[in-house]
C-alpha cells in the first residue's frame, strides 16, 4: 500500500529582488506533493509547520548574492526558509519523535523535511503559547538576550538606547534593561509604537525618528549625559547619531542594519572617530554563536513570562497565503510587535 501523499503549499520567491521587495515578487503554490512517511535510513525529520516568523533578516536573502554576501540567497522557484515552530510527523533521528514540537530553521511551506539539526530545538515547556517559540522564546528572544547581556555587558543604572525598539527583538531588549534598573529610551516609526513602548513595555522614554530632523540633537535631548549602551538594529544615520552621544567606554551591540538593506550604496559613517575618542566598543554578533546558552536563557525568561514581568506583543496573520503581506509589513516597518504567520493547527 502506497504511503499517504498530500499537497504541500509553499511560499516561493518569483525572482531575485532589486530594491524594496513587493508582495507580487512572492507567490503561493500548491503544485508540490510530499509523502507523510520518510523512506531510507538517513537522519531526517519530517515536520508540519505551525508558525513561521516573519523576520527582517529574510529581506537581504531575496536579492542575488554578491561578493560581499555572507548568507546564501533564496533560490527563485523554491520555498523561502527561516525560523518557525513545527510538529514532528515522522523521524529518522533518535533525538526527535513523532508528536514532538520543535522550533528552528524550516521552510515556508506546510511540510518540510529537515536534515540539518544545528538549528533545530525540541520544545520542552508546553505551558506557554507555541507561537512564542517563533518570537520571545525563539530566535528573536535569544538574539535580544545574548546581544544585551553577553555583548553589551550591562550594569545597573546605565543609560540604554534601543533603535527599532517596537520589533520582536527591540521590545525585549528594553524590558531586559528595565529589569536591570537601567534608564531606557527607544526609537520607533509611529506614535502608536512610541506609546506602546512606554505604556506596555515600560520604556522610560521613546520617540518617533520620522519626526526628528536632527537625530544627534534628539538623542542629546533624551541622553543629556550620554549613552552607555546602544543596541543597534538600524545602522546608518541612527548609528552615526548615537556615536556622537556615546559615553566614554560605552558599548554598541550591532544586531542589524535594516536602514541599509535596500540602498544601492550603503551610507558611510561620518562619526567613526568617536569610537577612538570615547574608547567605545562596537561589536556585531550573530545569534547562532549563542545557541549554547539557550537553556540558560530559558531558565531566566520562562519564570519572568509566567510572572508577567516580561510582555510579548504578537501580530499573527492566518494562512500561508498571507505570508507575502506579513513579510512586507515587517520590511516596511508597519508590523507592531513580533510578526508571525500561522500556517496550521496542531
Amino acid at each position: 500500500m502506497a504511503e499517504k501523499e498530500v499537497r504541500n503549499k509553499q511560499l516561493v520567491l518569483r525572482d531575485y529582488v532589486t530594491g524594496f521587495p513587493k508582495e507580487s515578487e512572492l507567490y503561493v503554490t500548491s503544485n508540490g506533493t510530499i509523502k507523510l512517511k520518510l523512506e531510507g535510513d538517513s537522519k531526517r525529520v519530517l515536520v508540519k509547520n505551525l508558525f513561521l516568523a516573519a523576520d527582517p533578516h529574510l529581506r537581504p536573502l531575496m536579492k542575488k548574492a554578491d561578493n560581499l554576501s555572507v548568507l546564501q540567497s533564496f533560490t527563485p522557484g523554491l520555498p523561502l526558509y527561516g525560523y518557525g515552530v513545527a510538529k514532528v510527523v515522522d523521524s529518522r533521528h533518535p533525538d526527535f519523535e513523532e508528536g514532538d514540537f520543535v522550533w528552528g530553521i524550516t521552510g515556508w511551506e506546510e511540510y518540510t523535511i529537515i536534515s540539518s539539526f544545528e538549528h533545530l530545538f525540541k520544545i520542552q515547556h508546553s505551558d506557554v503559547p507555541l507561537s512564542y517559540y517563533a518570537g520571545i522564546l525563539g530566535m528573536p528572544g535569544l538574539t535580544a538576550y545574548s546581544g544585551f547581556f553577553e555583548v553589551c555587558d550591562p550594569k545597573k543604572g546605565e543609560h540604554v538606547f534601543v533603535s527599532a525598539a517596537a520589533g520582536g527583538v527591540g521590545q525585549l531588549v528594553g524590558q531586559y534593561a528595565k529589569l536591570m534598573g537601567c534608564y531606557v529610551v527607544g526609537s520607533a516609526g509611529s506614535k502608536e509604537k512610541v506609546d506602546m513602548l512606554k505604556d506596555k513595555f515600560g520604556f522610560d522614554e521613546a520617540f518617533n525618528y520620522k519626526e526628528e530632523h536632527d537625530l544627534e540633537a534628539a538623542l542629546k535631548r533624551y541622553f543629556p549625559q550620554g549613552i552607555d549602551i546602544y543596541f543597534d538594529l538600524v545602522g546608518g544615520k541612527m548609528l552615526d547619531a548615537a556615536l556622537v552621544n556615546m559615553r566614554v567606554h560605552g558599548r554598541i551591540g550591532v544586531c542589524g542594519v535594516i536602514s541599509q538593506l535596500t540602498l544601492k550604496e550603503p551610507e558611510a559613517l561620518k562619526n567613526a572617530m568617536c569610537l577612538v575618542y570615547k574608547r567605545v566598543r562596537m561589536q556585531g554578533f550573530n545569534v547562532v554563536d549563542y545557541y549554547h546558552i539557550y537553556p540558560k536563557f530559558l531558565d531566566l525568561l520562562l519564570p519572568q513570562i509566567r510572572e508577567g514581568k516580561i510582555s510579548c506583543l504578537e501580530d499573527i496573520v492566518e494562512g500561508l497565503e498571507n505570508g507575502p503581506h506579513a513579510l512586507i509589513r515587517v520590511f516596511s516597518g508597519h508590523a507592531i510587535g513580533k510578526q508571525v504567520v500561522s500556517v496550521a493547527n496542531e
